[in-house]
């Protein structure tokens, strides 16, 4: 029988690297993305397209149809990423509604052998500093901090009650921060690191973080269709890295000059919440925020022993990503 692999957020940063990664190892791609998304022309032209929306349930239908003879595999990793620490209801009904619709999906198309669900390490709560943070086998949204953190911990609750009460074969990862080459969306990390490269982040934080190559995090939820365990979750990430130190190394691999100030994280926490209300006042968005304060100063120590012990997971070294993406970020005239 011939595979497809229904791909969501297949237009986003980590969902085009699946697909590309899909598409290179010789496999079928079905890409599920917005209509009239503008990213959709970074999609490889070797993916099959469907339009649609993730609360839209006829839109999936079409999506998850496919020929006779054909089994599926789904890779949900569409989801609206925000760092808005306050509740949104479209937050809740994509990242939630949507995923408790792809469940359902699944579980009718008895073609869909197997569903993988790309929660977040946000979704875990979080132990206190100097203890890594490990896989959980129960979600609670109320003991993680921020709205996408916590629909991310609602939905994986929901495929962890389906796969135990409704007989789905599905298996979780929980990605860390994500940087790397082709983000054509430039997302944090990446306008992060642009900013420091043009001089334009005079200041840093004395906090820290944890950051994975994107083609890492694509392997591995390859990895987790290929070899996920049915119920089981795993986290994807990488060594912490403090603020201070990656600043360094964009700054020794861009040739750029160095962030010679960082803040102590009290100080930064205080500047943050003015700049926050200031920017509420204006309608502007605001350049900090005491929740990123907040995830500079949490505890950014994740344990992936076990989707490197069972699925072969890999990191390559923080180095690495930065000159490849760097590089990247030249050739495309962004910096």
């Amino acid at each position: 029988m011939e595979r497809i692999y229904l791909v969501t957020g297949a237009a986003g940063f980590l969902g085009g690297t699946v697909c590309r990664q899909l598409i290179e190892r010789g496999d079928r791609v079905r890409a599920f993305v917005l209509p009239n998304d503008p990213a959709i022309k970074f999609i490889p032209k070797e993916a099959e397209i469907v339009e649609g929306n993730l609360c839209d349930t006829q839109s999936l239908e079409k999506f998850f149809t496919v020929p006779q003879n054909t089994v599926t595999t789904v890779l949900h990793i569409a989801s609206i990423v925000t760092v808005d620490p306050d509740f949104s209801q479209k937050v809740m009904d994509v990242n939630l509604g949507g995923t408790e619709n792809i469940i359902d999906k699944c579980l009718e198309h008895k073609e869909c052998e197997k569903l993988v669900y790309c929660s977040s390490t946000g979704a875990i709560p979080e132990r206190r500093k100097g203890t890594a943070i490990r896989e959980v086998n129960y979600f609670d949204d109320s003991k993680v901090m921020g709205c996408y953190s916590q629909s991310k911990a609602a939905a994986t609750q929901a495929v962890l009650d389906a796969v135990k009460k409704r007989g789905l074969n599905a298996c979780i990862v929980h990605p860390s921060g994500i940087l790397g080459p082709e983000d054509y969306a430039t997302g944090e990390t990446t306008s992060t690191l642009i900013k420091i490269i043009k001089g334009d982040m005079p200041v840093g934080i004395n906090g820290s973080f944890n950051l994975c190559d994107v083609r890492d995090l694509a392997r591995g939820t390859v990895l987790a269709a290929d070899k996920g365990r049915k119920g089981e979750c795993y986290i994807l990430a990488n060594d912490e890295v403090s603020f201070r130190d990656f600043s360094k190394l964009v700054c020794e691999e861009s040739g750029c000059k160095p962030v010679k100030t960082f803040l102590p994280l009290k100080i930064a926490d205080i500047l943050g919440k003015v700049i926050e209300k200031k920017a509420k006042r204006q309608g502007k968005k605001p350049l900090m925020t005491s929740f990123s304060v907040y995830n500079l100063a949490r505890n950014n120590t994740f344990d992936s022993s076990k989707a490197r012990r069972e699925l072969g997971y890999t990191t390559r070294s923080y180095r690495e990503t930065i000159h490849d993406e760097i590089a990247w970020l030249k050739a495309e005239g962004k910096i």
